[in-house]
């Protein structure tokens, strides 16, 4: 047998499930996908056959319509079987959203880390109306575009609460170092950190299969964002430093199973690629700043094309969090303008 290419990344299974349907990726591994409204259209969720039933990573968000797609699955593919355990890679409500639904609906336990419990707990509490005074002045501060600004001034803001169940005390912590078993499989947790903070990976100790949730996609990067509950935040640094550390850890042959997109190899490459795309956005965006700008302006440095609609929140706060992680290195200085938006400039 020829051995993989190892510079190189493969997709193993080129066609996605529709909906309600699976594709088996390995003996006993289901991959399934649910819709989700937005730009990046679907999330990636995974069940693992065990003579108790099944252990499903992620959930998608709580919609009468994802609840009924699963009710599809869990009758079709998953052939009935209870779902006896649930894995929560990271809080983000693509995750997370149906976890509660599981738990209190079929019995299933939730396993997922400390940081990520808390963070669902607590944002299911914050319920808002209007767009809080610290939100406001987090978005004066990046230089929100002043019509984008108005606009959401009366908006109600997106609730955590709208798309994820209700989630009943008790569940199962994994950390950094945790062993666990399901699937038929050992598995080794190793947490990343930057898209969302101790984002738990799984690696088979078959060497066969890594459950990459948001931390290990193969033709995206996950968003990297500051927001006004942590605006001194460096999660670019944080990604940086996780991608460095899990590198140690991939090979070639692994089957990366991710929260998007098309399960993929190659890993190796893919770790190269997301470090690499980051520094280079970090330099692009320092010669820009030859000039001081704030960070509404800088878009086309970043992100190398016009950023509309939808995108326009997700690509303001990766703006404000490749700046800070400048700023942190000593790259950048920053000063405050009279309405309050940080100007920030290169340091020659």
């Amino acid at each position: 047998m020829n051995k993989p290419t190892t510079n190189v990344l493969r997709f193993p299974f080129p066609d996605a499930p529709g909906e309600g349907e699976a594709i088996e990726v390995a003996k006993g591994v289901l991959w399934m996908r649910l819709p989700l409204p937005m730009a990046l259209d679907h999330v990636n969720v995974f069940a693992f056959d065990d003579p108790d039933g099944w252990t499903i990573v992620d959930t998608g968000f709580d919609t009468g319509k994802t609840r009924r797609i699963w009710e599809k699955l869990l009758a079709g593919p998953l052939g009935g079987k209870p779902v006896v355990r649930v894995i929560v890679t990271h809080h983000h409500p693509d995750h997370v959203g149906l976890a509660g639904w599981f738990q209190r609906d079929h019995g299933a336990e939730l396993v997922t880390t400390r940081t990520a419990w808390l963070f669902a707990r607590m944002l299911l509490l914050d319920e808002q109306m209007v767009p809080v005074d610290e939100t406001l002045a987090f978005w004066r501060a990046a230089g929100m575009a002043p019509e984008v600004y108005e606009k959401r001034l009366t908006e109600r803001p997106f609730n955590y609460a709208d798309i994820v169940a209700d989630m009943p005390l008790g569940f199962k912590r994994i950390k950094e170092g945790s062993r666990i078993q399901f699937g038929g499989r050992d598995w080794d947790v190793r947490i990343g950190n930057g898209h969302a903070p101790e984002h738990a990976t799984l690696w088979s100790t078959d060497g066969a299969l890594v459950i990459g949730g948001d931390q290990l996609l193969a033709t995206i990067s996950p968003n990297l964002g500051v927001y006004a509950t942590e605006p001194e935040a460096d999660p670019v640094g944080d990604w940086l430093e996780a991608c460095e550390r899990l590198s140690q850890f991939a090979t070639a042959e692994q089957l990366v199973l991710p929260g998007h997109k098309l399960p993929f190899a190659g890993l190796p490459t893919r770790m190269r690629q997301l470090i690499g795309n980051h520094n280079s956005a970090l330099d692009r965006l320092e010669a820009f700043l030859e000039t001081p700008h704030v960070a509404g302006d800088c878009f086309a440095p970043l992100f190398k094309r016009q950023i509309s609609g939808g995108e326009y929140g997700l690509a303001l706060v990766e703006a404000v969090g490749h700046l800070n992680h400048l700023l942190h290195q000593g790259r950048v200085t920053r000063g405050q303008r009279a309405d309050g938006a940080w100007l920030w400039q290169r340091v020659n």
